[in-house]
């Protein structure tokens, strides 16, 4: 397999609403869709996921960018490849900077799949072909509010509503929404936006009977969390966290969460996912597939990562016309009964809408492998 060219092609594109969270509002989705080809013309496409501000992890768009055009694409071009899983070895030398790598990695994966003639779900050793998917909830500017987006999801058929919360939208929103949803599967998200020292307050989300809280705590403390775990019933599911696979056995032996979210950006893409969810698999860790506001792309990729056994819990993989008046892909990812069928398709399965990526792309930046 070998790579002949890299092209970057950088899109922003607008969400149908604002999403907001305990670390602010933003509407604009920033983001790179990276094309490998290789000797045959074959492509294979990867989506970068990071934001323009460092609030989810230290990445942003631009930092991607500078390690994938300096570090990433000339280590690509160097490695002789029989097999996706050797590109996370010879990005080893660079620290961190996972979703830079994902990017990249994806798209090796979807031609990878293509040149085999496979799905890239059956390509990574998936066995599910519809993937149960939820819906993740922003912050609201009201109660009022938020009952009639949740409710709205619902008639949609989502499996699953998970609602974001902070110290000052919590309890009193989550006692209206049991109120009014008193058997609707529930998880909340807190992106780290509590201390230990909310220890008390924390204990009352345990009345609302929730699938699980997600990331109360420091994105960095196992410990704490392992703490607060000891003193909740509801399940904790780290997120922010689990970076590596190192990551998932010190949470796991620390007790510090009971559920684990795998995101492709966040641990450095589908090769470092797999060695979490086997692990989590051997321990009875349910994990899930989150959503980082992907596009199209982006979306098959989450959608056949989370075709794998372990993946227990609806994803937050929904369909495009949740997030996107119009897709870079076509068929767009769609959503029946709360599920997404998968495609049978060679590689991720949907073909990229070139009409919609030009609309939205702003730059374009390509890279020739001249050492063959």
């Amino acid at each position: 397999m070998f790579i002949k060219q890299v092209i970057l092609h950088r899109l922003v594109m607008r969400l149908k609403n604002p999403f907001s969270t305990s670390f602010g509002t933003f509407q604009d989705k920033d983001f790179f869709v990276v094309e490998v080809v290789d000797q045959h013309g074959i492509q294979g496409f990867g989506e970068s996921v990071a934001f323009p501000t460092p609030w989810y992890t230290e990445e942003t768009v631009e930092t991607s960018a500078h390690v994938m055009e300096s570090f990433l694409i000339p280590l690509i071009f160097q490695t002789p490849l029989t097999h996706p899983d050797q590109v996370s070895e010879c990005f080893q030398p660079v620290r961190r900077n996972n979703m830079a790598k994902a990017a990249i990695e994806g798209a090796v994966w979807d031609l990878f799949a293509k040149k085999d003639g496979v799905s890239l779900a059956k390509a990574i050793g998936g066995t599910k072909q519809k993937i149960d998917v939820g819906v993740s909830i922003g912050i609201q500017s009201s109660i009022t509010e938020l009952l009639h987006t949740i409710d709205h999801h619902v008639q949609e058929g989502y499996k699953r509503v998970k609602l974001k919360i902070k110290p000052s939208w919590d309890t009193q929103m989550l006692t209206e929404v049991r109120k009014h949803f008193p058997k609707l599967p529930l998880m909340v998200d807190a992106n780290s936006a509590y201390t230990l020292k909310e220890i008390d307050h924390l204990k009352q989300l345990d009345m609302f009977d929730l699938q699980m809280i997600e990331q109360p705590l420091a994105h960095d403390d196992f410990i704490d969390h392992a703490r607060l775990q000891s003193q909740l019933v509801t399940p904790i599911c780290l997120d922010e966290s689990i970076h590596t696979f190192s990551n998932a056995k010190t949470a796991i032996a620390l007790g510090s969460c009971q559920i684990i979210n795998i995101k492709l950006g966040r641990v450095g893409g589908i090769t470092e996912a797999k060695k979490i969810h086997d692990y989590c698999a051997s321990h009875s860790i349910p994990v899930w597939c989150g959503g980082m506001l992907e596009a199209g792309v982006g979306r098959a990729h989450s959608l056949a990562l989370a075709s794998l056994p372990q993946f227990i819990f609806p994803g937050d993989t929904s369909a495009s016309n949740r997030y996107w008046e119009k897709d870079i892909i076509q068929p767009e990812v769609t959503m029946k009964n709360g599920m997404v069928q998968l495609p049978e398709e060679a590689g991720i399965g949907y073909p990229i809408d070139w009409q919609a990526l030009e609309k939205y792309r702003i730059d374009k930046k390509v890279w020739n492998n001249t050492k063959n």
